[in-house]
């Protein structure tokens, strides 16, 4: 036990007992008054009176002695939890007062437990360099880039913010800390690190697009060989089927090597987005229009659900369009014969959002599937058996456009039976992330 904390039990001991012992003496010196000046009945009461104020002063000190040990044992274990927990956490008070402060909080800001614990954190101190990080991750309006997860006053608050001076990449969760009255004391900050992460995958984006522009200009070259020996006229028969076999391979490798680029950009956040006001009703009319053609190939009916006044976002069209052009062939494609697909678009329920719904009657997706169906190269067994050809890349790409977009994505799905995808975007364009983020 450290000094500090014994010297701290000590003095708390000698007060508990020099209570008790106070109320003995008072005691005995009133006993033995009433037994010189008083009657001898009022001596006896008054004996009885004090026995039992001094079983109940000893009742006390006891307890008082029990509840600091309580005290002490649930700090110490509170103390010992948050000191081995992997995340950062930080505690603090209404006034902004560090309470907690645990080893990964100092291992992530450079800052030592006692330096810090009882300092008030306030924007006013930004120009002390050791406290910057820590403010603008506790004031994050101060942050150099902040990326927001959640909805403006909800609890807990998720964000990630990404620091230059020192190169930090943080996934903070704030919450609020309430007494058994339901009165705001404080709030608790649990801080991970994702730095090293983040690194890493700007390592592994960086390979992917060297090595997919390597391949593309070969792949290139391949593609216009072919396509020119497809219209040539000169090659019939036999020798022409070969070369429209190896014009739509060329073209698939192709996709496949540009999927790979733009996931490498995605990951290094230079996707690049162009953000304008969509009308989403005729947006969607164009696209199901474009959809047409792979419909009627796999005979398959589409239908739009339109919204009866216009529904106008802040949004990229190029990059939704590869989004939604996804779902919607992904709808035709995984799909059974004279089958449907049904695009909703409605409003979110009292919040500034929209949910465009894609439903369709197909092949359906099983339940472990559904948790693995925005990760990158990621097909289901059924859905491979349907179509063997495909890189598993269309739907993590759809994800993180949505996600730069400010919203999110979700499926439902009953196998053979059809899947339902839900695209949540909002309206008001303060919603938007101020910059790329991946969804790994």
């Amino acid at each position: 036990m450290p000094k500090k904390e014994k010297t701290k039990k000590i003095k708390f001991l000698k007060a508990e007992f020099s209570a008790f012992w106070l109320s003995i003496a008072t005691g005995i010196f009133a006993c033995a008054f009433s037994f010189i000046y008083f009657p001898l009945i009022w001596f006896i009461v008054l004996c009885a009176l004090f026995a039992f104020l001094t079983g109940l002063s000893l009742f006390m000190a006891l307890s008082a002695i029990d509840c600091k040990r309580e005290n002490e044992f649930e700090k110490n274990r509170t103390d010992k939890i948050v000191s081995n927990v992997s995340d950062g956490i930080i505690i603090y008070n209404k006034s902004f007062k560090v309470l907690i402060w645990n080893k990964e909080a100092e291992n992530i800001f450079k800052i030592r437990k006692e330096d810090i614990i009882g300092e008030v954190i306030s924007p006013e101190k930004m120009s002390d360099p050791s406290l910057k990080a820590v403010i603008q991750t506790i004031f994050p309006s101060l942050a150099p880039a902040v990326i927001k997860k959640s909805l403006p006053g909800e609890y807990p608050q998720l964000m990630d913010i990404s620091f230059l001076e020192p190169n930090l990449e943080l996934s903070v969760s704030t919450d609020k800390i309430f007494d058994k009255s339901g009165e705001l004391i404080g709030f608790i900050k649990i801080i991970k690190n994702r730095t090293r992460e983040v690194e890493l995958l700007r390592s592994k984006s960086e390979f992917i697009t060297v090595a997919a522009h390597q391949l593309r200009t070969p792949l290139t070259a391949v593609h216009w060989i072919f396509e020119t020996f497809n219209k040539s006229d000169s090659i019939k028969g036999p020798d022409k089927e070969l070369v429209s076999n190896g014009l739509t391979a060329s073209v698939k490798l192709l996709k496949i090597v540009n999927d790979l680029l733009d996931v490498s950009k995605i990951e290094a956040g230079k996707f690049g987005y162009n953000f304008t006001q969509i009308d989403m009703g005729m947006f969607m009319d164009d696209l199901l229009e474009n959809a047409n053609i792979l419909a009627k190939k796999f005979s398959v009916m589409l239908y739009f659900d339109r919204p009866k006044a216009p529904v106008i976002i802040h949004g990229d069209p190029q990059k939704l369009g590869i989004a939604f052009s996804n779902l919607i062939d992904n709808a035709i494609k995984y799909n059974v014969e004279n089958g449907q697909v049904i695009v909703k678009i409605e409003p979110y329920p009292n919040k500034p959002y929209i949910q465009i719904s894609i439903k369709d009657t197909g092949i359906g997706i099983t339940k472990e599937g559904l948790d693995k169906l925005f990760t990158k190269f990621f097909r289901g067994e059924n859905v491979v058996k349907e179509q063997t050809e495909g890189s598993g890349l269309g739907l993590y790409i759809t994800k993180n456009i949505i996600l730069r977009h400010g919203g999110d994505i979700s499926a439902d799905s009953a196998l053979g039976r059809g899947t339902t995808f839900y695209v949540v975007l909002p309206t008001d364009p303060a919603l938007i992330p101020p910059k790329e983020i991946s969804a790994e």
